[in-house]
């Protein structure tokens, strides 16, 4: 029999806080029991002694962040939320892990509900908190003036065991320490225990050794001790020259007879006899499901009256700023409105112009007009900049106590690179570009893949983006990355053939506020198009259009970025032989498929076979060529040698396709 109920409000809120996330569970019968009930206590001390929010305006700048990197853990968050007054009730907490719920499995964004991050992929959400606080103290530092209240924020995150053995987070960690970021803190929780059983199998480094040398604070901490973490947590806001790191020692599936520490309560629901055993321990009443005494409030609400009389006192202050400094007022609304000029699309190509040069130097060039009139555009190269064109001549770059500027040198870091350009997209005043070769786009893929499923407007600078890298050889030569960017849902993906098309590239990802953009560009110099028959800016915006035709036509091309050129000169080639034929350039396959039906067989009737030529693999290309048609691309990897000489090698020479198509053609009896 259950005794009775501890009255102690602070007792009764951090049980309410274990049974809620274990309930959660229980109820699904799925999730991760484990640590919540291990990083509760370092949780609950975090939300009620020191976290800075105010759930009646959940997406208050100055407000401090919580990103929780185990995502497996979500169901504490969850518990976290309702407690503070978010819009998490009861019966969303009954709802974990079910069909259109608001408690996913993995948090997911949602700055309304509390939630910063989509988080889940270990590692992830550390490197995110890098961006975010990067990109807080970037903002902090442009707007600072005598009367600006400033922007206090702390960024903090709960880590496990596995986020720290991902190599992302030594990678973000690393630039975090370089670039001095003192408004970070990680709380490490650090349990021992993953899936397979102890860390001791596979984790024996010193991580406090490891994060001091790459420029942190460390600190450690009785995980389950309140008032030690209460003063870690204070020395750690402290610290005013690099960014923290809190190990919390705890201990996993806490107040299970029998069975803390073990590592099946990681990832299965603990079941009947070990939640009885739970509410025992925790004197807990052994009542309904989900009923929690109204004392668990009170330590969550004491500090959101806290946290609002600080917050009336800010946007008080910051009204009075927008008062007094009109101009300055309307450079942050800027920041976060995002307006563009009317003549956008003018101005961009007008700078790019349309002469022969590798679409990377159009890039480069529109990159640096949008920066003239778009201050929120932000980023870098994995030190890769001279090459990606991803500089910003007119700004200044970013360094150690030094964040006012627009150009960031990630170093050679492409994983954490594109985690950080998500967490600066979240903070809303910024919109990052990030750029490296295509091929490594591969180290990037599981960021990709997380700002899509957030929609951040994250703009890719991709370049050396075929064979025709050239000596490097296959390991640098990307052939089937077109492909794997193309099947990420939410993903935009343009390979431009030309200046103007580069422009208009450009000009819609600047538009683009729905998810992230990629920009595919040549290393080698691309010929000069004729667009004379095309109004350029509608069309490539729709993906494709008609770039050369003639009236009694007997095929179409169909061709993305360098093999437009190709696409042309073996129509002329086709032509001198009575076989004439419309081309048709597709900068984004994406945007094409997502067209009217009469718009798609205007460009591409029904009635005419098609040839597709790209330097990469097929795969994709059948809902353009469909069954009828021909595909002249690659099969395989590449090789080292000189670009001319690898092209003509693949068969991509006028003659070689021509010769194909011929041979295609009579097969068919065309």
């Amino acid at each position: 029999m259950a005794r009775a109920l501890d009255k102690s409000s602070e007792y009764v809120a951090l049980s309410a806080l274990r049974v809620l996330s274990v309930q959660q569970v229980e109820r699904a019968n799925s999730g991760h029991p484990g640590m919540p009930l291990g990083a509760a206590d370092a949780a609950y001390v975090l939300w009620t002694r020191h976290l800075r929010y105010n759930p009646a305006d959940p997406e208050w700048i100055a407000r401090d962040r919580f990103v929780l990197s185990a995502g497996h853990s979500s169901a504490l968050y969850y518990s976290l939320l309702h407690l503070a007054g978010y819009d998490l009730s009861i019966e969303d907490l009954k709802q974990f892990r079910q069909l259109h719920s608001k408690t996913p499995g993995h948090p997911e964004r949602s700055p309304l509900k509390g939630i910063e991050v989509t988080t889940g992929p270990l590692g992830q959400g550390f490197a995110n908190s890098v961006g975010i606080a990067l990109g807080l103290k970037i903002l902090n530092q442009r707007f600072h003036s005598q009367d600006f209240p400033g922007l206090p924020a702390t960024v903090w995150a709960l880590a496990s065991d596995g986020d720290i053995m991902e190599g992302i987070s030594n990678e973000a960690g690393s630039l975090a320490g370089h670039l001095g970021l003192d408004n970070l803190i990680v709380i490490y929780d650090s349990n021992r225990v993953t899936i397979e059983g102890s860390t001791d199998l596979a984790f024996s480094e010193n991580v406090e050794k490891r994060f001091e040398a790459l420029g942190w604070r460390c600190f450690e901490v009785n995980g389950h001790d309140h008032g030690a973490l209460d003063n870690v947590m204070k020395n750690a806001l402290d610290v005013d020259d690099r960014p923290s790191l809190i190990i919390s020692h705890s201990v996993m599936g806490k107040h299970v007879s029998g069975h803390e520490g073990d590592h099946r309560l990681h990832g299965a629901p603990i079941g009947s006899e070990n939640m009885k055993s739970l509410l025992s321990n925790l004197n807990w009443p052994m009542a309904d499901d989900f009923s929690i005494p109204r004392e668990a409030y009170r330590p969550f609400q004491e500090r959101v009256n806290t946290n609002k009389d600080e917050y009336e006192k800010w946007i008080k202050q910051f009204n009075v700023w927008k008062r007094n400094n009109p101009s300055q007022s309307a450079s942050w609304r800027l920041m976060f409105e995002k307006t563009l000029p009317d003549d956008m699309v003018s101005i961009l190509e007008h700078a790019v112009g349309n002469d022969s040069a590798a679409t990377r130097t159009h890039s480069g060039i529109a990159l640096n007009a949008a920066a003239s009139f778009a201050p929120w555009l932000i980023g870098g190269s994995a030190d890769l900049a001279a090459s990606n064109k991803a500089h910003i001549s007119s700004a200044s770059s970013i360094g150690r106590g030094d964040y006012v500027g627009s150009n960031i040198f990630f170093g050679v870091r492409e994983h954490a690179m594109a985690a950080i350009a998500n967490g600066l997209a979240t903070v809303g005043a910024f919109k990052p570009f990030v750029a490296t070769f295509l091929v490594f786009s591969d180290y990037m893929r599981p960021s990709i893949r997380l700002a899509a499923l957030m929609k951040l407007p994250v703009i890719y600078l991709f370049t050396h983006d075929s064979i025709y890298v050239g000596e490097d050889g296959p390991t640098h030569q990307p052939v089937e990355h077109l492909a794997a960017l193309r099947a990420i849902p939410g993903l935009t993906v343009f390979r431009p053939a030309s200046g103007p098309e580069v422009a208009c590239a450009w000009a819609w990802a600047l538009r683009n506020t729905n998810g992230p953009t990629v920009l595919a560009l040549t290393r080698q110099k691309v010929p000069v198009l004729d667009f004379s028959s095309s109004e350029i800016t509608i069309d490539v915006d729709r993906g494709a259009y008609i770039l050369r035709d003639s009236a009694d036509k007997r095929l179409i091309f169909v061709a993305t970025g360098s093999e437009v050129p190709l696409a042309v000169q073996t129509a002329e080639l086709l032509e001198t032989q009575g076989i004439r034929s419309r081309v048709i350039s597709m900068p984004c396959v994406e945007l094409f498929l997502s067209q009217s039906s009469s718009y798609r067989r205007k460009i591409l009737p029904d009635d005419l076979p098609i040839v597709a030529l790209e330097a990469g693999i097929s795969l994709g290309w059948s809902r353009i060529v469909k069954e009828n048609g021909l595909f002249i691309g690659l099969d395989g990897f590449g090789s080292s040698a000189p670009a001319h000489i690898l092209g003509e090698s693949r068969g991509f020479t006028p003659e070689s396709a021509r010769d194909r198509i011929m041979t295609w053609l009579e097969a068919r009896n065309m």
